[in-house]
């Protein structure tokens, strides 16, 4: 087990990763106390000359005085060399925040073992039982990653998140390749190559707030919170829950205060953020919220009520993704949302559920079925799509 504490060890890795095929990478990283992600320690692999097994794996401690990660940042841009991760997107963001850098190619083993027939979300760890006939070891998963020095069986669980990962990656990518399934996989890692996944535009963040309050003036002035609250989290690197939490945000949007004597009476709000600069920026988002103009105004995006939705032809819709994904064996997740479901019985058509591999799976089908061009028939355990006459 190697831990590498210096640029030049670093740099003698990442030479030997330029010229494999590919290589698995991890991270090890805290969140609670921050607002972006402080990386605590990367694990990489390499394939051995005669198979998964056997090369060489390393742990590089980001933490370690004077060490440069410019060398693995330009590993990560060498597109001789495919970059495997699993369940990428945590660890994508890291990379581009702190070193504005994406690898390519990419491949992401759990988006490929949901094209694979393994589910939903598979985790990490039931691709290692089932395709690396291995096991992982619990006992350090709730390890302070900040804290060193790193113990034997820590270094040892976070080894083993980048060992097995070789072996799962050479069959998935061996089923994709016998399935032709890979075009199907390389449209979903659009999304993680982009770099706009990993940028939150303060103006955007109160789409993630949940409400069902559809008032366009109250909507306003959660638009504003939300956006005061990105924006001093990111400027100070401190958690959006430190500023205030989403419960007290849509109290506040509710009882709009005007000044400190009505933040004091907020029930939800913590003591620091009824003084000083939090205080200060919530009566101003307020405010903007209040004079936002009529035409302005922000709307719920996509909600059901919104939607004049045909219920029966929902639940058939319904049917028809779980016959596609069973039939293909794809996660039906993957395949369309509820939200695509419910827009396609309303009669709209720009959906993710009609396009490129989905388009083939499942949304050729489920636009005839809306037509009724087709119907659904129950043959024995199964459910297939039949032609309807004129």
């Amino acid at each position: 087990m190697k831990l590498i504490t210096t640029t030049e060890a670093l740099e003698e890795f990442c030479a030997q990763a330029h010229a494999a095929p590919y290589v698995t990478i991890d991270t090890e990283f805290l969140r609670e106390r921050t607002y972006y992600s402080k990386l605590c320690l990367l694990q990489m692999a390499l394939p051995g000359p005669d198979g998964p097994e056997g090369g060489p794996a390393v742990l590089v401690d980001p933490l370690a005085e004077g060490l440069s990660l410019a060398s693995f940042y330009a590993m990560l841009r060498d597109e001789s060399t495919v970059k495997v991760l699993h369940a990428a997107r945590q660890d994508l963001e890291i990379f581009y925040i702190e070193g504005r850098t994406l690898p390519r190619p990419l491949f992401d083993t759990q988006i490929a073992a949901m094209v694979c027939g393994f589910g939903d979300q598979i985790g990490y760890e039931t691709l290692v039982r089932k395709l690396a006939k291995g096991r992982i070891d619990k006992s350090s998963r709730f390890t302070d990653w900040s804290r060193r020095p790193l113990t034997e069986a820590q270094l040892r669980y976070a080894l083993a998140d980048v060992t097995h990962l070789r072996v799962i990656y050479e069959k998935l990518a061996a089923t994709l390749a016998a399935n032709g399934r890979a075009p199907w996989v390389a449209e979903e890692l659009a999304t993680l190559a982009d770099p706009a996944t990993y940028v939150t535009a303060p103006q955007e963040a109160w789409m993630r707030i949940k409400t069902r309050n559809a008032s366009g003036r109250f909507l306003a002035i959660v638009r504003e919170l939300a956006a005061f609250r990105e924006e001093y989290a990111q400027s100070r690197n401190v958690p959006r829950s430190r500023v205030f939490k989403d419960d007290a945000l849509l109290e506040l949007a509710s009882v709009r205060p005007r000044g400190s004597e009505d933040l004091s009476r907020t029930r939800l709000l913590l003591r620091e953020a009824r003084k000083g600069e939090i205080a200060q920026g919530i009566i101003a988002a307020v405010q903007r919220g209040l004079e936002c103009p009529p035409e302005a105004l922000p709307e719920l995006p996509g909600i059901r009520e919104n939607l004049n939705v045909n219920p029966a032809l929902a639940d058939l819709l319904r049917v028809l993704l779980k016959a596609k994904s069973d039939s293909t064996g794809v996660a039906a997740r993957l395949i369309a949302s509820a939200a695509d479901l419910d827009a396609l019985a309303a009669g709209l058509r720009d959906v993710p559920a009609l396009a490129g591999w989905r388009a083939e799976v499942f949304g050729a089908d489920a636009l005839r079925l809306c037509d009724g061009a087709v119907g659904l028939a129950v043959r024995g355990e199964r459910v297939e799509v039949i032609a309807l006459g004129p």
